[in-house]
């Protein structure tokens, strides 16, 4: 997807691997010019992803999260933001007292038509109301705690059957995370519109700095 967003978009990003289990607080990642949580969870540190969220929104740097990197989006909010300090993923924490992400009785793992908030940042981005995405999800947030999360200042901008798919942070100059994978198109000679948008973003603030 780098080489189609180079080719198609003459947008070139320099990538350059980071894993969670280096990553120790917001200094870690202070000088990129942008934050792309690829799926891989479990993660060998869970706070080294959450650790990454929080670095991005703090210091405005452009942040993309896709699939199990949506839930630790939420993850920070609910602790960092909301004050939930107990908040855990029930992935890496089964049996806690304050499940925010919990498993789904039946995994998302196909196409499925997400419908997008007029006026947001994913609509500006992909340029239509409705998009048909691709998941590979076994865990989502508890349907309890979104409320908390929306007064609190994260916004969920997409959604499927009624369940938030994707969050955004207002005033932040890109920050978009989805619970489906972008980087699953089928055409893969060209960037998805999430990715492009992530791209111009990110060469957009190295070019101020």
């Amino acid at each position: 997807m780098l080489e189609a967003l180079w080719r198609r978009e003459l947008l070139l990003l320099d990538a350059y691997w980071v894993s969670t289990a280096r990553l120790d607080g917001p200094r870690d990642l202070a000088g990129f010019d942008r934050i792309w949580l690829v799926p891989g969870s479990p993660y060998r540190s869970e706070a080294g992803v959450v650790s990454a969220v929080r670095t991005a929104g703090e210091r405005d740097i452009p942040l993309l999260a896709t699939c199990g990197d949506f839930l630790h989006v939420l993850l920070e909010s609910a602790r960092h933001v909301c004050a939930l300090d107990g908040a855990t993923h029930a992935e890496n924490s089964p049996g806690s007292p304050l499940p925010l992400i919990v498993p789904l009785s039946r995994g998302l793992a196909d196409l499925r038509r997400v419908h997008i908030e007029p006026g947001s940042l994913a609509e500006e981005a992909l340029g239509a109301r409705t998009t048909v995405e691709c998941y590979q999800c076994t865990y989502a947030l508890d349907p309890r705690y979104a409320g908390t999360l929306r007064d609190y200042g994260l916004r969920f901008t997409g959604q499927d059957d009624g369940h938030p798919r994707i969050a955004e942070l207002p005033g932040h100059r890109f920050y978009l995370s989805t619970l489906f994978q972008p980087e699953l198109a089928v055409d893969t000679s060209r960037p998805h519109p999430l990715v492009r948008a992530f791209a111009s973003a990110a060469v957009g603030r190295s070019t101020k700095t």
